[in-house]
């Protein structure tokens, strides 16, 4: 929860702006309302600074986002905390998914980052010895040296048309013709300990959608070229994207994703014009307009940095997570991911409110995004008649044998 004491000192190291009006009202209460309390200010309006001849490549502002408020918390969510399993965000083209994606890149905590090339860490050697990491690295960690530094989490978008060996990597070409034969790093490893972007993630083809899924559960993932062989880490947040229009994922592909967001358009006809007067200002000035969000944006950066501290002495109350199953129970879902997802989505929700305990609030505003689409009515069917099959055979087997 955003406290008086970081207001004021973001407040009294920038400069004055129009869009500081808002801190200057009451503190809010959580992360999340800021980020609502933000979005929802009018902009006003930006001057057109003309044509430059250079590209901007700053994104649109996650803050300047109108409306959505469920798929922006659950994108802040998976910030806080990189097991929920991913996010999967489902709707029809122009509601702004891929947009609310790249918008991230301003609030990307901070992690450990390898110094290696092949991705050694610290952590490595304390839990495997001197064994688990390349005699580079264990050199360097006799001596004192560092294996990695804090860095900027990235966000990694993978290409529609990555090939396999882009995917998971291939032979380097140019160290082989120098006859070094290694691995060339794939877009996995580039991933590792970052986010990974999929766009229409129901049209790519399903080898590489597997390689994503097993590298994404396991965390790690190995290459093997021939006699050559290497072994990579892959722990990113997976966030995929899809058009129902376009085709269906495969249910096993589908239970993958921890969080599920039904993205619809927007309903209210002045959050459509603000949407568009926001829009038009980004076009015609880009920087203004990311200033206009500067100070919050870096608050709100800030408190995802401390929820993600604080989310590791979240505890669930054994009380809380009865709510939980019951609610599993009678929504008739099977997958254990149902609970891991749900009760790990909590977690998150309480550290960002800056709390070490989840109540069932919590529970009550992740379940939807965490539960929905998990129910198979197929399955639903096959279990029924399976139940009579079984029933029919104890009945004979009580006839014959006594």
């Amino acid at each position: 929860m955003p406290s008086e004491e970081t207001l004021s000192a973001q407040k009294q190291s920038a400069a004055p702006r129009p869009g500081e009006a808002v801190m200057s009202e009451a503190p809010p209460r959580s992360l999340r309302e800021l980020i609502e309390r933000v979005s929802g200010r009018h902009l006003k309006h930006i001057r057109y600074e003309g044509e430059s001849g250079i590209v901007d490549v700053q994104p649109f502002p996650f803050l300047a986002l109108v409306g959505q408020q469920e798929m922006k918390l659950a994108l802040i969510l998976a910030l806080i905390n990189p097991h929920l399993g991913g996010v999967l965000l489902v709707g029809p083209r122009g509601t702004g998914k891929t947009t609310a994606v790249r918008s991230l890149i301003d609030l990307l905590p901070e992690v450990p980052r390898s110094l290696c090339y092949y991705g050694c860490m610290p952590e490595d050697i304390e839990t495997g010895g001197m064994d688990a990491v390349c005699p580079d690295c264990a050199q360097k960690y006799g001596q004192g040296e560092p294996l990695a530094v804090m860095d900027k989490v990235r966000l990694i978008e993978l290409p529609l048309n990555a090939r396999l060996e882009d995917v998971i990597g291939s032979v380097d070409e140019r160290a082989a013709a120098a006859s070094h034969f290694r691995v060339r790093k794939g877009i996995l490893s580039q991933a590792d300990r970052n986010l990974l972007y999929v766009d229409e993630v129901n049209l790519l083809s399903d080898d590489i959608i597997d390689a994503i899924l097993d590298a994404a559960a396991q965390g790690h993932y190995s290459v093997r070229r021939g006699p050559i062989a290497a072994t990579y880490h892959s722990r990113f947040v997976l966030i995929g994207s899809m058009n129902p229009e376009e085709g269906q994922l495969r249910p096993q592909i589908m239970d993958r994703f921890g969080l599920r967001l039904v993205v619809r358009g927007l309903e209210a006809r002045d959050e459509r014009l603000e949407a568009y007067r926001r829009v038009r200002a980004y076009r015609a000035n880009p920087r203004q307009t990311v200033a206009e969000y500067q100070l919050e944006t870096e608050i709100v950066r800030q408190e995802i940095q401390i929820a993600r501290e604080l989310f590791p002495e979240v505890e669930l109350p054994d009380s809380v997570a009865q709510l939980g199953l019951d609610l599993i129970d009678q929504l008739g879902i099977d997958s254990l991911r149902a609970e891991i997802t749900l009760f790990e989505a909590a977690r998150a929700h309480a550290a960002a409110d800056g709390r070490t305990q989840v109540t069932p609030q919590d529970l009550r505003q992740v379940a939807p995004m965490a539960l929905r689409l998990r129910r198979s009515e197929f399955m639903r069917q096959y279990f029924a008649n399976q139940k009579n099959e079984e029933s029919q055979i104890s009945e004979i087997l009580n006839q014959i044998i006594s």
